[in-house]
C-alpha cells in the first residue's frame, strides 16, 4: 500500500508548494451522495423518459395479463450467464485550493471494477480487476492555472493507475455546466464516468468469450458511452422514478405507483393502524437510517409493528387517527395533517416504549435526514 501512496504524495506536495491549501477538518471526508450515485446517474439518463411504451415481454403485457410467470432457470438446465461485471467508486474531500482570487474543491476518488466468470459447477472466478486512483480538482478560470495543470498532469503514470483529471470537464454523468457553486458535487459523476470508462474495458476482454450461450451480465446502466453496442449483454439497471406511466397499445395508458407496500389485512381498522405505525416518526426514523431510495416490504424486519388488537385503546386511536389523516389529506387540509401527525407520533411513542425526550429527539434527527 505504500507504493500506492507514493503516487498522490509528488501530486500533494505540488499542489502544497503552488496554492494555498485548506485541509478538510478533522482530515479527509468521504463523500457520501444522497441521493446516491446510482440514483443521480438514472436522473441523468432518464431525465426526460417519464411514460414506458417498450416491453421485452412477448407478447406485449396489456392492462387485463399484467403479471408473467417467471420460473427459475437452473444452471444445469440452461447455463446462459457466465460472465459478471460490477464497478465501484469512493471520493474523498481533501481540501479546498486557493490561487489568486480562486477557491475550488480538491478531492480523491478511488475507482475500481471486476469481470467474473462462473463456470458449469458454478465456481465464481475473477478474470479480471483493475484499480485507479484519481486526483480531480478544476483547471482554469475556476481552477488552477495551465502552468500548474501541466505539471500535475506530468505525474499521471504510464498504466493509467494514478490520473490527474480535470472537474470542469462535461460528460454523460456530469452534464451540467461547470461552476464554482457545483465543482464539489460533479467529482462523484467524474470519478463514476472513468468507473464506467474501466467496465467498458472489461467487457472488451470478454469479447472472444461471449457468444449465444455465454452472456454477460452488467451491473448498472447501459445507456452509457459503448455500453449498449456490445453482443450478448444484459445490463441490470435500476429505475427510480416515482411516477412513470406506462402506454399498452395506442390507446391505453395506465399510471401504476411502483413504491407501495402491499400487506394483506383482515379490517380497515387494522390497515390503518399499520399505515399510522409505518409513517411516525420513530418508524420512519428507522427506515431513513438504512434505506436511502425507496422502502420495501423488509423494512417490516426492522420496525416491530405488533399485530393489531381492537381490545387495545392505543391500537384503537391510531387506527383512527389514520382515518382522519386520509381524510384531511383528500380534502388538502395540511395545517390539519400536521396536527394529526404530531398525535400519531406521541402514541407511537407510547406503542413502543418511548419516553418524550427520546421521541423529541428521534423528530430532530429525522429532521436532519430528511
Amino acid at each position: 500500500m505504500a507504493a500506492r501512496v507514493d503516487w498522490l504524495r509528488p501530486a500533494l506536495e505540488l499542489l502544497a508548494t503552488n496554492v494555498d491549501i485548506l485541509p478538510a477538518v478533522g482530515g479527509a471526508m468521504e463523500d457520501l451522495e444522497r441521493p446516491d450515485v446510482d440514483e443521480l446517474e438514472d436522473m441523468l439518463v432518464n431525465r426526460d423518459v417519464k411514460e414506458v411504451t417498450d416491453f421485452l415481454e412477448s407478447p406485449t403485457p396489456e392492462l387485463s395479463n399484467l403479471y408473467r410467470v417467471t420460473p427459475p432457470l437452473f444452471r444445469d438446465e440452461k447455463h446462459l450467464y457466465r460472465y459478471f461485471i460490477d464497478g465501484s467508486l469512493r471520493t474523498y474531500y481533501l481540501a479546498t485550493g486557493i490561487e489568486q482570487n480562486r477557491a475550488f474543491p480538491i478531492e480523491l476518488a478511488q475507482i475500481g471494477a471486476a469481470v467474473m466468470h462462473r463456470d458449469s459447477l458454478g465456481t465464481v472466478r475473477p478474470i479480471e480487476v483493475r484499480h485507479r486512483i484519481l486526483l480531480l480538482l478544476p483547471k482554469g478560470q475556476l481552477g488552477v492555472s495551465d502552468t500548474l495543470w501541466n505539471s500535475l498532469k506530468r505525474l499521471d503514470t504510464p498504466n493509467g493507475f494514478f490520473q490527474v483529471i480535470d472537474t470542469t470537464e462535461r460528460n454523460a454523468n456530469a452534464p451540467e455546466e461547470p461552476t464554482i457553486e457545483n465543482l464539489r458535487t460533479r467529482s462523484g459523476g467524474i470519478a463514476r464516468n472513468r468507473m464506467h470508462r474501466l467496465e467498458i474495458e472489461l467487457i472488451q476482454s470478454t469479447d472472444n468469450g461471449r457468444c449465444q450461450n455465454n452472456w454477460l451480465i452488467l451491473d448498472g446502466a447501459v445507456k452509457l458511452d459503448e455500453f449498449i453496442r456490445a453482443p450478448y449483454l444484459i445490463g441490470v439497471a435500476k429505475s427510480f422514478r416515482k411516477d412513470p406511466e406506462f402506454q399498452f397499445g395506442r390507446t391505453h395508458r395506465s399510471r401504476r405507483d411502483i413504491t407501495n407496500i402491499l400487506i394483506p389485512c383482515q379490517e380497515p381498522e387494522e390497515a390503518h393502524f399499520i399505515c399510522a405505525a409505518l409513517n411516525s416518526s420513530p418508524s420512519r426514523f428507522v427506515v431513513q437510517s438504512y434505506i436511502v431510495l425507496h422502502p420495501d416490504p423488509h423494512i417490516l424486519q426492522r420496525v416491530r409493528i405488533p399485530r393489531y388488537d381492537p381490545a387495545n385503546p392505543t391500537h384503537r386511536e391510531l387506527a383512527a387517527l389514520s382515518g382522519q389523516a386520509h381524510a384531511a389529506t383528500a380534502a388538502g387540509d395540511t395545517a390539519r395533517v400536521k396536527e394529526i401527525e404530531a398525535e400519531i407520533d406521541t402514541l407511537a411513542a407510547r406503542l413502543w416504549g418511548l419516553a418524550d425526550a427520546e421521541l423529541k429527539e428521534i423528530q430532530q434527527s429525522l429532521a436532519e435526514l430528511e
